[in-house]
């Protein structure tokens, strides 16, 4: 039995604003599913697209997220509209009665997408609230060893229900680029990190830097391509871990899947290596300084604190995924996805460098993402690779 205190999704006050008499008088014209007056308050995760917590005048709870205010930086971030789409195409999936129990994934029902910014000022959508517990933390220090093997697990086979999918059958051939994901990721964000690495600090006119041996690196991602064939293209969650799970209130079993921001078309593994990311890492190896925190716990090398062995999930997934064990091409995704955590973290350190950063803590998080790039390469070196040979890009 699971510990009956409440385990995440932890509720506040506004932080960002949200014009709510804007939001009741839009509920009663549109939206008489949702009782207005409803009250309102933000939940403390969803740092990128504000999250709301409404109670509506019948009491029941739904959730609302929207884009942040003002002017944005990208215009790839903050698609509130694209986690609408896939949540409304997975959820039409699950509730069609051809569609198997075993087939539905977890998600949580999307109610009405608002795409007038004049509403709350900022496009919005309204979902289904989950009542159930969010882990923050990977060794689930809250529940037992067994609930901890099982919720791991449970994880795995709510992937695979999504890894399962086919986008064109969801009506989502067009949601994603056809090409092949890793080459593409590859490519925009190695793009993306050397404008990063360019920045120089406004006081002391400092480069930010590239990630350690960023050229051998790269050279050997693009020379040693997963073949993506062998899955197929199929949706991406795109941040698939355990903070964005909710699982069920005392049961083992994850009853939804957030934070869908950064889905698209393409190879499942990325989503696989992204799940098992701390089992990539030992901060020991490549001597991460104690003052410099790095919120990823590590668990390679390490049964301490460990819920469960990487082997027991990706032979779970293997067998859900008809896939055989060990699976090809592991060795390059866990490693991409370190590489990938290092150029966000890069992203982090070119923020503070020209003081955009909003966090408090931003100057310290930012002096890990060399630390990270560092363990992207140790993560190659159980297969005996050392990426030494430079070649031209």
């Amino acid at each position: 039995m699971a510990d009956k205190k409440r385990i995440g999704g932890e509720i506040g006050n506004i932080r960002a604003n949200i014009d709510i008499a804007g939001l009741n008088a839009y509920l009663v014209k549109s939206v008489p599913r949702v009782k207005a007056p409803v009250a309102v308050k933000q939940f403390k995760f969803g740092q990128s697209n504000p999250t709301y917590f409404l109670t509506d005048a019948s009491n029941f709870r739904y959730v609302l997220r929207k884009k942040p205010a003002g002017t944005l930086v990208s215009q790839t971030a903050h698609q509130v509209e694209r986690e609408f789409t896939v949540l409304h195409a997975i959820h039409r999936h699950n509730t069609r009665p051809t569609t198997r129990p075993e087939q539905r994934v977890p998600v949580p029902e999307p109610i009405v997408l608002c795409e007038d910014s004049s509403v709350v000022g900022t496009p919005f959508y309204i979902m289904e609230f989950l009542e159930g517990r969010i882990f923050t933390d990977t060794s689930m220090p809250e529940v037992s060893p067994k609930d901890r093997h099982e919720c791991w697990i449970s994880a795995v086979r709510a992937l695979t229900k999504l890894s399962s999918l086919d986008p064109v059958e969801l009506g989502l051939s067009n949601f994603g680029p056809s090409s092949d994901y890793f080459p593409r990721q590859i490519k925009s964000l190695t793009r993306v990190s050397l404008a990063q690495a360019a920045v120089r600090d406004v006081e002391t006119g400092k480069e930010v830097g590239k990630i350690p041996r960023w050229d051998e690196m790269v050279a050997w991602y693009s020379t040693h391509l997963p073949d993506e064939r062998k899955l197929g293209r199929r949706i991406v969650h795109g941040d698939y871990k355990l903070d964005n799970i909710i699982f069920h209130p005392t049961e083992n079993r994850v009853i939804g899947i957030l934070d869908w921001e950064l889905c698209t078309l393409g190879s499942p593994l990325a989503d696989l290596g992204n799940l098992t990311m701390p089992w990539s890492i030992n901060w020991n190896e490549v001597g991460l300084p104690s003052e410099i925190p790095i919120a990823t716990k590590g668990y390679k090398n390490s049964t301490e604190d460990s819920p469960i062995s990487l082997r027991d999930i990706e032979q779970e997934y293997s067998r859900l995924m008809g896939l055989s064990y060990p699976i090809d091409d592991m060795i390059f995704v866990r490693s991409w996805m370190l590489f990938r955590l290092a150029i966000i973290a890069q992203g982090i350190a070119a923020r503070y460098a020209k003081r955009q950063a909003s966090s408090e803590k931003a100057q310290t998080y930012a002096l890990g993402y060399p630390y990270i790039g560092m363990m992207a390469e140790k993560a190659l070196e159980p297969e005996g690779i050392r990426p030494d040979v430079l070649s031209k890009l």
